[in-house]
């Protein structure tokens, strides 16, 4: 495990076009699946990573708490598969069946979703208003697998809770940090 920031991004960055296979259901999932929503929480995100494995209940219960309020939630696993076995889509699928999680599980084969992103880390989150213009991106909160700090999702919390009663970004946005995407 190599420990990775995320890169920051301009506010101005756009809603990358992919069309990833959902783990579960084998259906290639887009951004116009998330049409309706009025935010979409997009997360880098693997089996193995401990910084995952931490942040995942919480991840869980906000998904579970603001998809009734508007928003949507997708995870992207780009790792590669190959040499990270425990991050093939059949492992995904154990995933996302066993822990019951509220949106789908994309696995991006090619790492082209990730390159679009600018993704470095997982797990690593991206806030897109309406408009699908990146609102935050970063951390879920401070905790850290070992810093004896509560994982209650804060900062992404307060960024989805300002996009949808139209408020600004919250500032500063810290950058997300976890293990480095394993690329090809």
């Amino acid at each position: 495990m190599a420990l990775t920031p995320s890169k920051e991004l301009d506010a101005s960055f756009a809603l990358p076009a992919f069309a990833l296979p959902d783990v579960v259901s084998g259906a290639t999932t887009g951004p116009a699946d998330f049409a309706g929503a009025k935010a979409l929480v997009v997360v880098f995100l693997c089996r193995h990573c401990p910084y995952v494995v931490h942040v995942m209940p919480t991840l869980l219960a906000m998904a579970r708490e603001y998809l009734p309020a508007g928003s949507a939630f997708v995870g992207i696993s780009a790792n590669d598969a190959a040499n990270y076995p425990d991050d093939s889509p059949e492992r995904l699928k154990d995933m996302a069946v066993t822990q019951d999680i509220p949106f789908p599980i994309l696995h991006d084969e090619t790492q082209d979703t990730a390159r679009a992103f600018h993704a470095a880390c997982t797990p690593e989150f991206y806030l897109f208003d309406g408009a699908r213009r990146l609102f935050y991106h970063g951390r879920l909160d401070a905790s850290t697998p070992g810093n004896n700090v509560s994982c209650t999702g804060d900062d992404l919390r307060a960024a989805l809770d300002a996009v949808l009663t139209g408020q600004p970004a919250p500032q500063p946005q810290h950058p997300g940090l976890g293990c480095n995407i394993k690329w090809k």
